[in-house]
């Protein structure tokens, strides 16, 4: 008998990375590896199971850059050649492994990943794999939830006008893309404080996700602790993170993706072979992934042994069988001790673990939703959305401040490495309302250098930045990307006050930094007030 129910929400995001005034540009590839090992493998899966009659209701947020990334013609045209070359490099690979079988196994199953990734992309989806996710959200398989503009950490914003534009602007972009209104909004990291959600209710939005800790904390303290969602006195509702699901899934140490059967992400190809044979598929003169890797976790010590496909595959069904184990275990004691509704477990995790950073993460989440459609009968997967058709009524709480970041409040993207970029954000943020207060509508020109002025605002909010500066990785990347967004706001800026806006550097920000081509700087106005559209369902 039914008893609960499991909510998996994937939060599918990347930074804006577009370099048209470069043939090839080595962060691009962020967005070429996740379509490749993530997003087509999970689209691929969505497929078989309706295929197969299979029940399957998934969470899942599609963030505005990484929804204009892919479906930017300069973008889709390098993600092709970037295919091409790795189906060239896999080919090699096949002639070099020729004299050991096991090595040239694993060459042919790259080579046939590779080939049949360009086969789905171009032919399947037609390259266009925003309208393949939103085909998958018609036929119900799915509820993709909207998100911040530009992924803008909004705990840390202290102009209203900047929160609200980043949530409007991310509500109005899923309009504008999916031609229906959100029904969930996935925050920026997680990251809350009160009031935030008075900005969600005024875009129509009904429910958004906590970590654990934003729910435990709240005040009064919840009924139910995550396992139901409390409403703000705003009216939309809190949903929180069940620990336990989340763990077992996305540690390392302690989860699934750890297991010695599973594929090693670090062992690449890019970091190994001779130069002179990679340096045809690398960008410039720089290792780097290929996505060719012949070697499983192991063990700790250093040694590293072949992979083995199928066997990491058995293993993926087996820890798909305990994690719904483990759910129905989690589920039965929590009905038993919820008296009015049943139980809804939470268990957010960002998409690209699934596939990317472990391999077989998709094989593993096909395993389960099949396990649970065929093998029991006490859980059932419904969204956050479906819960609260099913339960309308809800206690009243305020969410406690927190994120899903290390610590879970504010450290990551605020501390030594970075804290320097927050007095230029509020700057530009005050600047920017003062220019839709002032100078908004203008001439033509005028008009065009206030909306660059906007995107070159919203892309340096960017919360990816900062955690890059904090983690350590690509450092001089997020720092170069931060100041050139400060830089071209702060000099459009001048420009627009003095009545001397440069055409040509204004053209060549609109061509570079290309986002959001429909956007409104009227959000910026502090009266501003939101037309809410009609929600999915």
């Amino acid at each position: 008998m039914e008893q609960g129910y499991l909510s998996i929400i994937l939060h599918t995001h990347l930074p804006f990375v577009r370099h048209p005034e470069q043939e090839r540009f080595l962060e691009e590839h962020w967005l070429f590896e996740a379509i490749t090992e993530s997003y087509i493998p999970l689209l691929n899966m969505f497929g078989r199971l309706h295929h197969d009659g299979v029940a399957c209701r998934l969470a899942m947020s599609l963030t505005p850059p990484l929804l204009s990334m892919l479906r930017d013609e300069l973008l889709l045209e390098r993600y092709e050649k970037y295919l091409e070359n790795r189906i060239s490099l896999a080919e090699k690979e096949i002639q070099r492994t020729a004299l050991w079988p096991e090595l040239n196994r694993l060459a042919r199953m790259y080579h046939r990943i590779f080939t049949q990734t360009k086969e789905d992309f171009v032919h399947k989806y037609h390259r266009d794999l925003v309208d393949a996710f939103g085909h998958f959200q018609r036929l119900g398989l799915i509820e993709i939830l909207a998100s911040a503009a530009t992924h803008g950490y909004l705990p840390l914003m202290i102009h209203p006008e900047a929160i609200r534009a980043q949530i409007q602007l991310g509500i109005d972009f899923y309009q504008q893309t999916f031609g229906v209104a959100p029904v969930g909004f996935w925050l920026p990291e997680c990251g809350y404080v009160p009031g935030i959600d008075t900005y969600l209710a005024a875009g129509g939005i009904k429910y958004f996700i906590l970590d654990s800790h934003g729910i435990l904390h709240s005040k009064p303290r919840p009924r139910y602790a995550v396992y139901a969602p409390v409403y703000c006195p705003s009216g939309v509702a809190a949903f929180g993170r069940d620990w336990e699901s989340s763990k077992q899934v996305w540690s390392a140490q302690e989860g699934y993706p750890g297991d010695w059967d599973y594929r090693e992400f670090y062992r690449d190809i890019g970091h190994e072979l001779d130069f002179d044979y990679l340096a045809p598929h690398l960008v410039g003169d720089i290792r780097h992934q290929t996505g060719i890797k012949y070697h499983r976790i192991t063990q700790d010590n250093g040694h590293k042994e072949l992979y083995d496909p199928d066997r990491a595959r058995e293993k993926a069904a087996v820890h798909a069988g305990n994690f719904m184990f483990n759910r129905q275990r989690q589920i039965e004691w929590l009905a038993a001790n919820m008296e009015d509704r049943k139980p809804i477990v939470v268990a957010p995790y960002d998409t690209e673990l699934f596939g990317h950073w472990w391999y077989e993460g998709p094989q593993w989440l096909d395993f389960l939703i099949r396990k649970i459609h065929h093998d029991q009968d006490q859980v059932r997967l419904i969204t956050p959305g479906d819960y609260l058709k099913l339960y309308p009524k809800n206690q009243v709480c305020i969410p406690s401040a927190s994120s899903w970041g290390y610590k879970g409040y504010n450290e990551v993207w605020l501390e030594g490495s970075n804290d320097w970029i927050y007095p230029h954000l509020h700057i530009m943020a005050e600047r920017m309302t003062e220019l839709v207060h002032h100078h908004w509508p203008g001439d033509p020109l005028t008009t065009e250098a206030i909306k660059q002025c906007a995107r070159e605002l919203l892309l340096a909010q960017s919360s990816d930045w900062a955690f890059i500066m904090k983690t350590g990785t690509m450092v001089a990347y997020a720092r170069q990307r931060t100041r050139e967004h400060i830089a071209n706001f702060n000099r459009l800026y001048g420009q627009i006050q003095r009545g001397e806006i440069e055409q040509d550097f204004l053209h060549q920000l609109q061509w570079k930094n290309n986002i959001f081509p429909e956007l409104d700087p009227e959000v910026y106005r502090s009266d501003y007030q939101p037309q809410v559209l009609v929600q999915l369902g």
